[in-house]
């Protein structure tokens, strides 16, 4: 099915994830595509608008990215934002210095609410500002449609050619306004419809499998879960049995999560599906054994997922195509999207090895961002215990041990997680935070207990708030919850002696410590 699409040509910015994302949430779809993409090549995907993200670079350096001045007279609207406004001024012939006072966070913007792009918004509203340069002259028939005390341009336009270009950052949440001025973007100026609906999704994408798979036969690599689960569900409702479901239990999971997997998608639970749980647990150990790079272990977990299938493949007979549930940051972080640099790499995408013993790698989720995935399961009717379920990293507590894994550390890190789960639970705080979890660190300290000198490891506690897991604020944890939780892990997890709080947000970290 093909949906309206607004592509995001990415200059390195920070945000880039999030302005599609924050495009989505207005119905349209969105994709984003680097500098490096040629203009052919993005008049191929029949875009409806395009937009410009910020970046780190000075548009007046030589260096600096940059994109063909035949964008702005290619008839395909274009919205610019901060690094992406400045180009579109530098290009075609205004000026971009350097400000004389630079802006950073909210600031009061004044707009002039009879452009398409500010239709509804407040006459002064505040937006997030970033930015060193700024635009000192805007380029030839554009008009200034908004300003602060200290941007004299902080929006400019020629709306007879669908070009606009903004100095602050809408689609962050610090603007007041953000996604109304997208909204208006998207609608107003590229006269978008809005057709990107998860109804029409789930329908289309078990239609496009069930012709894609034919007659062919699948494993799915199953984890239990969100977007795997979503994933095997959308397989199922295709295929059917000619699905067959594969649970690699890899000794790396959170307490009793492989009994909690097979109670759901064994022969016990509500689902149609062949179901093989494997143990292979000591394997993964094995290979890890003294490996302490993080991208070092997700490659070796990457590669021991396929080699496992490979195997279950072998003894299930001819099997064509290898599901897995790779989301949209997945392929973004792994620097397969856009322009950003490699944050990590994941264990479905830039994982895997050269040789992988299958016709095809099928990823039905490979489009969807976190929130989008979860819109999906419920609308396949999956349980919201599932569908709500936090997010688990695929290497699992490999990457929540910092160092080298071993099975004892793992017991460890399973223990602690546990208690900390168990008392925001009984703090009635579980659905508070987005994401929260015990890791180990290398970190080995003095410490005392029983009238005795300890020499044992710390624990990392780590809770984040965040809607969109692109960015995150440390949840603000109470202090007797922190103490209650220490005290819990200190006394019932041996070799621990020491508990601290993460209180660090991403940006500068990532959720995962590792």
């Amino acid at each position: 099915m093909q949906h309206e699409t607004v592509i995001v040509i990415d200059f390195g910015g920070q945000y880039n994830q999030l302005i599609a994302r924050r495009v989505r949430e207005c119905g349209v779809y969105c994709e984003i595509c680097s500098y490096h993409t040629g203009l052919d090549e993005i008049r191929a995907k029949q875009p409806k608008g395009i937009i410009l993200t910020g970046g780190p670079n000075s548009v007046y350096d030589p260096a600096s990215a940059g994109y063909t001045p035949e964008l702005f007279s290619a008839g395909i609207p274009v919205l610019g934002i901060c690094y992406g406004s400045q180009l579109m001024m530098h290009l075609l012939g205004g000026r971009v210095e350097r400000a004389p006072e630079r802006e950073y966070g909210k600031t009061e913007v004044a707009v002039d609410t009879g452009s398409m792009l500010f239709e509804g918004v407040s006459p002064k509203t505040v937006c997030w500002m970033s930015h060193n340069d700024y635009i000192a002259e805007p380029a030839p028939g554009f008009v200034v449609s908004a300003c602060t005390a200290s941007c004299p341009v902080a929006a400019a336009e020629a709306p007879e050619r669908g070009l606009y270009a903004v100095q602050f950052h809408p689609e962050v949440l610090h603007t007041r306004e953000g996604t109304k001025m997208l909204a208006n973007f998207v609608y107003r100026v590229c006269d978008c419809k809005g057709d990107w609906k998860m109804d029409s999704f789930v329908a289309s994408t078990i239609a496009a499998l069930r012709q894609k798979i034919g007659g062919g036969r699948v494993l799915c690599a199953l984890s239990g879960g969100v977007d795997s689960s979503v994933a095997a569900v959308l397989l199922a409702k295709a295929v059917g049995r000619q699905l067959t479901c594969v649970f690699v239990d890899h000794g790396l999971l959170r307490k009793n999560e492989g009994d909690e997997v097979e109670a759901v998608f064994g022969p016990a639970g509500p689902y149609d599906l062949n179901f093989i749980r494997v143990d292979a647990q000591q394997r993964f150990y094995e290979k890890l054994a003294g490996v302490e790079e993080p991208e070092h272990k997700r490659r070796i977990i990457g590669e021991e997922f396929i080699r496992v299938f490979e195997e279950q493949a072998q003894k299930i007979g001819r099997v064509d195509y290898l599901v897995q549930g790779t989301i949209y940051p997945d392929v973004v972080e792994s620097g397969l999207g856009g322009e950003s640099a490699v944050i990590k790499s994941h264990h479905n995408v830039g994982g895997l090895p050269d040789c992988v013993d299958f016709k095809e790698i099928v990823e039905p989720l490979r489009s969807l961002f976190k929130d989008e995935v979860r819109a999906a399961g419920r609308e396949l009717g999956l349980p919201e215990q599932l569908v709500s379920r936090q997010p688990f990293p695929g290497p699992g507590l490999a990457i929540r041990i910092i160092g080298a894994v071993t099975p004892e550390k793992v017991k460890m890190v399973q223990e602690a997680d546990a208690i900390f789960r168990e008392e925001m639970a009984r703090a009635g705080l579980d659905g508070d935070a987005s994401q929260y979890f015990a890791a180990l660190t290398n970190m080995r300290s003095v410490g005392v207990m029983g009238d005795e000198r300890t020499y044992d490891y710390a624990v990392v506690l780590r809770a984040v708030a965040t809607t969109d897991f692109m960015t995150a604020e440390a949840a603000p944890l109470g202090w007797e919850l922190l103490s209650t939780v220490a005290s819990r892990i200190v006394n019932e997890v041996p070799q621990v002696n020491r508990v601290l709080y993460d209180c660090t947000g991403k940006p500068p970290a990532t959720i995962e410590l590792e």
